[in-house]
């Protein structure tokens, strides 16, 4: 492991891995045979990691994005709301974090006001190469996946952030046909 991981408490990640409270980012999510096949190329790019995570996100009803909770251990999670479009290469995706010290008791409110539409549960390892997070994904019922996220700043423009991800995907052996459209909820919903 390396040296330059943030500390961590109960699962949780440390302030210097997250982001700020509204933020933007380019993204892309693919599938992939084996998350151990990357670790290797990731230790030599990134600046950071590896941080392993277990991560539960519930799923709700809501019109005008997605909105999950994310727990990381009883008494550690975010509420994140999110919109991005569905396409399979780069896009930008916009989202608001909400800490919570009592995710069990969020979710139950947010069961009873909206409904859930799924749960997924996955075992992350999250890198840091340059401002792009790099997720190594077990996902429970799917499979595994890779997912970047490059950190847009203030009015910085998307386009910056598909060159740093393109690049990125190239440097990771990543093809076109791996990458998905959507998140692992309508994955795992597609499986009926």
């Amino acid at each position: 492991m390396s040296a330059s991981v943030p500390s961590t408490t109960d699962s949780q990640p440390s302030p210097a891995w997250r982001q700020d409270a509204a933020a933007r980012n380019v993204e892309i999510k693919a599938r992939i045979e084996n998350v151990g096949a990357f670790a290797p190329i990731l230790a030599r790019l990134a600046t950071s990691g590896p941080l392993d995570l277990a991560q539960d996100d519930t799923f709700f009803k809501c019109a005008a994005g997605r909105l999950k909770l994310r727990a990381f251990s009883n008494d550690a999670g975010e509420l994140i709301f999110y919109r991005r479009v569905n396409q399979s290469g780069p896009k930008e995706s916009f989202y608001l974090r909400s800490p919570t010290s009592s995710p069990e008791t969020l979710r139950e409110s947010l069961s009873l006001a909206y409904g859930q539409i799924g749960r997924i549960r996955k075992y992350r390892t999250l890198y840091l190469v340059g401002r792009t997070r790099v997720h190594l994904d077990r996902v429970e019922g799917l499979g595994h996946f890779l997912e970047l996220e490059v950190q847009l700043v203030d009015d910085e423009s998307p386009e910056q952030g598909i060159r740093e991800a393109s690049e990125l995907m190239e440097k990771l052996g990543i093809q076109p046909e791996q990458l998905i459209e959507g998140a692992y909820l309508d994955l795992l919903l597609a499986q009926g």
